[in-house]
């Protein structure tokens, strides 16, 4: 809709048009290209773009560096999640998964790959899949969302092996602590859980909202975005945005953010990268200090 929305704007009214899309844009996704040195960003008009961030953390970046490379349209819908593999994208929105090559995103040929759809109880259910994941030694992707479960899909056949139910109310984001191997789970019902990816069983829970350094009752108890880092994660959305020891289950850093924030990535061990309800990403390059913005 929205692409048809653009070709019927006429070219003086373009800029105004896309100034308004950018005033209520929410950047829901991000994924790291193989090589690093690429940001992928899925907002809620279905747009994926690709910015630079070699360019962008430069110390002769200028302001061009930070607007994207490439913007093309992925999903009718929001881009809920998005994560990458050492050739592919992979996309997901309402109810289904889809697959870009990135050399030829890169070469700006952004053509779809495959697409996949979890099993679900209905054929009228279309729940949308809010978080992607993947883990590597068990070349699988975990896909979780509206349905309130984790489901693994083996990426050599597509199908769909398990799926794991602990979760209460809708999982917005996860993560993955690969030395354990563990998947990091957060949603709705305000909890961030650990699973055992070998036994399929939950092994640790921790009610973020329950402590008082980072709650915001105001905002809500829902868990929003999530990273980690081996023994460290960051997560937010209703409480702020906070960095985590996980062996101690203790909050260490609260990030002075106001906004609630939909996504967040670790990237080479020293900058964070933050997005939410706005047309930015905000970059980090240490832990309590904003260098800049990118910005579709």
């Amino acid at each position: 809709m929205e692409r048809a929305a653009q070709q019927a704007v006429p070219l003086g009214q373009m800029e105004v048009f896309q100034a308004l899309q950018r005033l209520h844009m929410t950047i829901f996704s991000q994924s790291v290209s193989p090589c690093g040195k690429f940001l992928a960003a899925g907002n809620n008009y279905g747009q994926i773009a690709i910015f630079s961030l070699s360019a962008a953390l430069s110390s002769e970046a200028k302001e061009e560096s930070k607007k994207p490379m490439v913007t093309f349209h992925a999903h009718d819908g929001p881009v809920y999640s998005m994560v990458s593999t050492d050739r592919h994208l992979l996309s997901a929105g309402d109810g289904e998964v889809k697959a870009w090559v990135w050399a030829e995103i890169l070469k700006k040929g952004c053509k779809e790959l495959w697409r996949r759809q979890p099993p679900y109880r209905t054929s009228l259910e279309v729940p949308e899949i809010n978080a992607l994941l993947l883990v590597p030694k068990e070349n699988l992707l975990i896909l979780a969302g509206g349905d309130c479960q984790l489901h693994a899909m083996d990426l050599e056949t597509g199908t769909f092996m398990w799926a794991l139910r602990g979760h209460t109310d809708y999982i917005h984001c996860l993560a993955l602590r690969e030395r354990s191997p563990e998947v990091l789970s957060g949603g709705e019902d305000g909890a961030v859980r650990l699973w055992d990816v070998r036994t399929a069983k939950e092994v640790q829970t921790i009610e973020v909202y329950k402590h008082e350094e980072c709650s915001r009752p105001h905002n809500g108890r829902w868990i929003g975005c999530l990273a980690t880092d081996s023994d460290w994660m960051v997560c937010g959305g209703g409480p702020a945005l906070t960095l985590w020891h996980l062996r101690s289950s203790t909050p260490t850093t609260v990030f002075p953010m106001r906004a609630p924030q939909k996504h967040v990535t670790f990237y080479q061990d020293l900058v964070l990268t933050a997005a939410g309800n706005s047309c930015r990403v905000d970059v980090f390059t240490n832990l309590g200090y904003r260098a800049f913005s990118l910005s579709f």
